[in-house]
């Protein structure tokens, strides 16, 4: 479950630099890099509480 989450982030993260710097989308792009980083934060915490 964890890599499907690294994953999705990677992949939003990307969408969202081909987004802006390609089209200049607006809003969206900007909702997908904070789902991103909130996906990469929930990662690294729940890594954390393992060890």
């Amino acid at each position: 479950m964890g890599n499907i989450l690294y994953i999705i982030a990677v992949i939003l993260v990307i969408t969202w630099a081909v987004g802006f710097i390609g089209y200049q989308a607006g809003g969206i792009i900007h909702v997908l890099l904070v789902i991103a980083a909130i996906s990469v934060i929930l990662r690294i915490v729940q890594r954390q509480k393992v060890i």
